[in-house]
């Protein structure tokens, strides 16, 4: 017959053995304050981090040991979860290194980044508070890593590889944001369309490597000509660029566009033989908002086209701007 065992629980004593080897071996610092504030346990993990033994910091008020924690969320934190017996929780937003704790061994330099959680609990009739500390250096580098990588990638989605001005994707979108900006503050907008003269001549004189310089330094060019932080200089596609204008009525917009030409003209590139010009030029089309008539993209656009169109037809290196009202007559 067989006979049933009991299990018999070990002793006491091999109970905070087994605490203690826990407490060593946690990866998060712990400690333990009494009622008046002073520490009643300090884990290793803490020890290794602050350079402080347990030996050392026992019964000493955490405060007095750390000055400048006084005063801050974390005094408030622990005075508040002894006082509601609730836990509190401090955001690494706020401070995101309250403690002088530092990467093992180091004792100096810059800190850890800690997230810290508050506990209250009670011993019999002592009140105690357990302050946990977690280091998140490694997860906050990761998430800033991951955000100057989505950051870069979504910056890489808006230029233009060849040039380094905005591309087309980044152009529609100034374009839109700066219309509806518009409307709603019946606001000016004026915006540029402008193509290299028979940079199709070019290309084929030169060759494709040197068209893409062509294009680089004329954006370059191009774009040092827009001086405020709203204007946007942009590749609209092959040899032509754009200009999204915020608050620029039409004349101004005139004034920016043939300064815009000149500046090109003065590159003084040379162009193609069979090309009239010697040097490389630059025609352009401009169009402002207007709420009657150019009150949406494709519209300015539209009207932008056109007179580039018949910039070129009037012999290149000029500008042409649209006027509604003459079109209306």
């Amino acid at each position: 017959m067989q006979e049933n065992t009991i299990a018999t629980p070990p002793a006491a004593g091999s109970h905070a053995h087994l605490s203690g080897r826990v407490l060593g071996l946690a990866n998060l610092g712990l400690m333990v304050l009494d009622a008046n504030g002073r520490v009643v346990m300090w884990n290793q993990w803490l020890a290794s981090h602050s350079g402080l033994s347990a030996h050392r910091v026992q019964g000493c008020e955490l405060f007095e040991l750390f000055p400048e924690l006084r005063g801050q969320r974390l005094e408030q934190a622990v005075q508040s979860a002894m006082q509601s017996k609730l836990p509190q929780q401090l955001s690494p937003a706020l401070n995101r290194s309250p403690f002088p704790l530092y990467p093992t061994g180091t004792w100096g330099g810059e800190r850890v980044e800690q997230a810290v959680s508050v506990t209250p609990f009670t011993e019999g009739k002592e009140r105690f508070c357990l302050i946990e500390v977690s280091d998140i250096s490694t997860t906050v580098g990761r998430e800033r890593q991951l955000r100057g990588q989505a950051e870069a990638l979504r910056a890489q989605s808006y230029v233009d590889g060849l040039t380094g001005i905005a591309n087309r994707r980044h152009f529609d979108v100034a374009l839109d944001r700066e219309l509806r900006r518009a409307q709603r503050n019946n606001g000016q907008l004026s915006l540029l369309l402008m193509d290299i003269d028979s940079f199709k001549a070019y290309n084929d004189h030169f060759g494709h490597q040197q068209g893409d310089a062509c294009l680089t330094l004329v954006a370059e060019a191009f774009a040092a000509m827009l001086q405020r932080p709203a204007d946007l200089a942009a590749r609209y596609g092959g040899e032509e660029f754009a200009a999204v204008l915020p608050d620029t009525g039409p004349e101004q917009a005139a004034l920016h566009a043939e300064a815009i030409r000149a500046r090109i003209a003065a590159l003084a590139i040379t162009h193609a033989p069979a090309v009239a010009r010697p040097h490389v030029t630059m025609s352009i089309g401009v169009a402002t908002y207007d709420k009657n008539s150019l009150n949406d993209a494709a519209t300015m656009l539209a009207a932008a086209d056109s007179c580039l169109y018949a910039a070129k037809h009037a012999g290149r290196d000029c500008v042409i701007i649209h006027r509604p009202a003459e079109n209306a007559a």
